[in-house]
């Protein structure tokens, strides 16, 4: 038998724990795992939020990616723009991507998934887009993964 989570909202209105306090909700997860008593967790939201954390490492490598791309494509399209701020913006994003990588191995795919890299590249031409003007790029990322990561290389 599932628990009943069913709680009242401020305006009194039905409604679960997990709607009206996720915060609540988890530490009260994190406790029924903890004394065993698994028949009284909420099995089906646990494994929602379960997924969540995948999607947010997902997107956390997205964002980074992007990030970099956008940096990237300015220093291949604006030289005279260079400086220490987008080498520093470069280095960094590099830097977060190879942690993220190293403490989330799985994430690795999503580099050789072209979908991924097509979202990424759309990310990145946006961002370049919005603060350059720049809108005569390639329809698709032009440099290799390991040019991209390679802390040595910058787009000539």
């Amino acid at each position: 038998m599932q628990p009943d989570y069913r709680v009242a909202d401020h305006a009194g209105n039905p409604a679960t724990l997990y709607d009206t306090d996720i915060i609540a909700w988890a530490n009260r997860q994190a406790a029924l795992l903890r004394a065993g008593r698994f028949t009284e967790l909420d099995i089906e939201h646990v494994a929602d939020e379960i997924e969540d954390v995948a999607r947010s490492e997902q997107r956390e490598l997205g964002s980074r990616m992007a990030v970099l791309l956008a940096h990237l494509i300015k220093w291949r399209h604006q030289p005279e723009r260079r400086g220490r701020s987008w080498q520093l913006t470069i280095r960094n994003q590099r830097h977060g991507i190879e942690r993220r990588l190293a403490r989330t191995p799985s994430l690795k795919h999503s580099l050789c998934d072209p979908d991924w890299w097509a979202d990424a590249w759309a990310d990145a031409f946006g961002l370049a887009f919005k603060e350059t003007g720049l809108d005569d790029l390639p329809e698709s990322c032009p440099w290799p993964t390991e040019q991209i990561l390679n802390p040595d290389w910058l787009p000539d």
